[in-house]
């Protein structure tokens, strides 16, 4: 939402907007000539837009709940509203579209996708779900002059937002269940994936992970594309990565695809997962016209997304480093991925995680699988969960999760309860937050009390 804002800021239209709760994104986005208030009443609508409705339009996002006293206004009075995706759809059409599609792994792949074919010297445009540590936003605008540019654009399967896209060149990351509070059931999530590579463009691509239904890559349009990724060779796919090896924080590995070879590249953004997510990225940047010295400089100069395996702290060396790590995880497919590799980054090191489950519909279907991925960490701490646009369910709270989680140590903690034992309780040598919710309005907080207590001063 605020890659769009930013956007229609930037082509000089007055933008306004809500938001649940004050954070340093809005307070970027005020800073840039954006109105943002955080109370839901309709007098904090800004007169212009109460006075001029044949000349405004709302993007919605799907995070608004259905009984925002603010949504009902307007649409109550007929102003024209329309979803985030479908103005999406309108901006990207009659523009090359690099659509990244996935459960998991799409904000992290469309900012490599963005950030290899900029620093490339790559002309192109990018909204992106997170903010690019590169980029310094989410939102990349095209240079100066350059109009018909490739625009990549992170593509949400919610509520099916994903079909107003026609792509030339898509990558699906997963097809994991998810959203089944919108879907019902795996087998629709996978037919809307379906639905979406058939609208890729004649003659284009899909990137397509290895682990993805196979029923998505056959759903192709004729003349389509299709490349396989995985992380060897003997997964079967035409797109591999191979000599991984992890050294400090970074993943060095040699890519093979369709595009030949492009061996010694180094990802400073550890994990599994997003050697993965750079060999889907890595081949756009291929297809764009990248060779392979630009590739290994431009893969070397990633410094991913915020919240997306973020190093908070680091202290000390060997037996003695402590680490604070925060991460964005909110499906189980994603949590082990991130603590699989920190356990491959720290083997033997105490981990200690602080979870956030985000939404009472996805605990509810997901319980065990969140319980079994958290039981790779020493200690687990569940915090309530984060309602987002949801009512609460019966019966389902945190102790869904945590009754059924097998590590040595658990507890559901307040907020208050975390920092005090960050404080008395350090016997812990890796720290992970992780959650889509609010966890994030922590993160600075454990940062000076680790600080603190590991370096004897204030962050």
């Amino acid at each position: 939402m605020s890659a769009l804002a930013r956007w229609f800021r930037a082509n000089g239209h007055q933008v306004s907007g809500y938001d649940k709760t004050r954070t340093p994104l809005t307070d970027a986005l005020v800073a840039e000539g954006i109105a943002v208030h955080f109370d839901d009443a309709v007098e904090s609508i800004p007169a212009a837009v109460r006075q001029h409705r044949a000349q405004t339009l709302v993007v919605l996002t799907p995070a608004i709940p259905k009984n925002h006293l603010e949504w009902a206004w307007l649409r109550e009075n007929g102003y024209d509203i329309r979803k985030r995706s479908q103005v999406l759809g309108v901006l990207t059409a009659g523009h090359r579209t690099i659509a990244v599609a996935g459960t998991h792994g799409k904000t992290t792949t469309s900012s490599m996708v963005a950030h290899l074919l900029h620093h490339a010297g790559v002309p192109c445009a990018a909204f992106l779900g997170g903010l690019s540590v590169n980029l310094g936003s989410n939102l990349l605008l095209p240079p100066a002059g350059e109009a018909n540019v490739p625009i990549v654009v992170e593509a949400d399967e919610y509520d099916r937002s994903f079909l107003t896209l026609h792509p030339e060149i898509a990558i699906v990351t997963s097809t994991d269940a998810d959203h089944l509070d919108i879907y019902g059931d795996k087998d629709a999530l996978v037919e809307s994936f379906r639905q979406f590579v058939g609208q890729i463009q004649p003659g284009g691509t899909l990137i397509i992970n290895h682990t993805a239904d196979a029923s998505v890559a056959a759903a192709v349009p004729a003349g389509v594309r299709v490349v396989r990724y995985g992380l060897s060779p003997e997964q079967g796919p035409e797109l591999y990565a191979d000599n991984i090896k992890a050294q400090g924080h970074e993943f060095r590995f040699d890519l093979h695809g369709p595009q030949g070879t492009t061996a010694g590249l180094a990802l400073a953004v550890p994990g599994y997962h997003n050697v993965e997510n750079m060999l889907a990225a890595a081949c756009v940047a291929q297809l764009e016209g990248v060779g392979p010295e630009k590739l290994q400089t431009a893969v070397a100069a990633y410094r991913g997304v915020k919240r997306r395996f973020e190093f908070i702290l680091t202290t000390g060396a060997g037996a003695e480093q402590k680490v604070y790590v925060d991460d964005y995880a909110h499906h189980p497919r994603e949590i082990e991925a991130f603590l699989r590799s920190l356990r491959t980054l720290y083997p033997g090191r105490r981990l200690r995680v602080v979870f956030q489950p985000h939404l009472f519909t996805r605990t509810r279907d997901f319980a065990p699988g969140f319980a079994e991925s958290l039981s790779l960490a020493d200690e687990v701490v569940l915090m309530d969960i984060y309602p987002a646009r949801e009512l609460p369910l019966p019966g389902v709270t945190s102790e869904l999760i945590l009754s059924q989680i097998t590590a040595p140590r658990k507890s559901l903690q307040s907020r208050e309860e975390i920092l005090a034992n960050a404080e008395t309780q350090t016997d812990f040598d890796v720290l992970a937050t992780v959650g889509a919710g609010d966890i994030d309005q922590l993160v600075p907080r454990l940062k000076n009390i680790l600080h603190l207590r590991w370096n004897g001063t204030q962050a």
